[in-house]
């Protein structure tokens, strides 16, 4: 795919988040790999409903910023993404409302964030980690990234939002979807007795679309 047209991609993708309230005012933040095995980043401060294709953050395959305006100040968080993830991308991080209540309820597991309470669930975004606390742009996030070791696709920011990354821009941007989602269902299900998959019908998806899950 040439440069042109991941530049309009990552826009397109951005401003669809936007404009369904999936991230407001200047939050959230998307990476893609470019052909040349460097990055597009969204700026710091602009929304991602107003992005200009022209006015992107380029780092090359060395993790050097070298055209366009500052990036995110989320860089180290996307940057531990592609060095533990090698097969990602793209990166897309929001402040989706129903992810972000969830990570902040007690009863949320730090391992499992985020219920399997469907097969798509299963399929697209897999086990979610819950990550503690962080300032946004503190190095320590990407360190607790990495402390994953590679394991999980999809991450919770306790207080903050979540981070998926994925195998190109659309892949990632439809895990995104599907994560906020099933936040979404388990928010509504509170307290009614609602059944996540069991372990045999999970067993059955990972079995039959071969995926990793541990």
């Amino acid at each position: 795919m040439s440069d042109s047209k991941l530049r309009e991609d990552l826009c397109f993708w951005a401003a669809s988040l936007f404009d369904r309230g999936l991230t407001g005012g200047a939050s959230g933040n998307i990476s893609v790999r470019t052909p040349d095995g460097g990055l597009f980043v969204t700026p710091t401060g602009v929304s991602l409903g107003r992005l200009d294709p022209a006015a992107l953050s380029r780092f090359d395959a060395q993790g050097n910023h070298i055209d366009g305006p500052a990036p995110t100040k989320e860089m180290p968080l996307h940057s531990a993404f592609y060095e533990t993830r090698t097969n990602a991308g793209a990166v897309v991080h929001l402040h989706s409302t129903h992810s972000v209540a969830l990570s902040m309820l007690p009863e949320t597991d730090p391992e499992d964030a985020i219920p399997p309470l469907t097969a798509y669930a299963v399929m697209r975004v897999g086990k979610v980690a819950l990550l503690p606390f962080f300032v946004p742009g503190d190095p320590a996030m990407a360190d607790a990234l990495r402390g994953l070791g590679g394991r999980r696709s999809a991450v919770l920011l306790a207080n903050h939002g979540p981070v998926v990354a994925s195998k190109d821009l659309e892949a990632a941007v439809f895990a995104m979807e599907e994560l906020e989602e099933t936040a979404k269902l388990a928010l509504l299900l509170r307290g009614t007795g609602a059944r996540p998959l069991r372990g045999d019908q999970i067993a059955q998806v990972v079995d039959k679309f071969k995926l990793d899950w541990d």
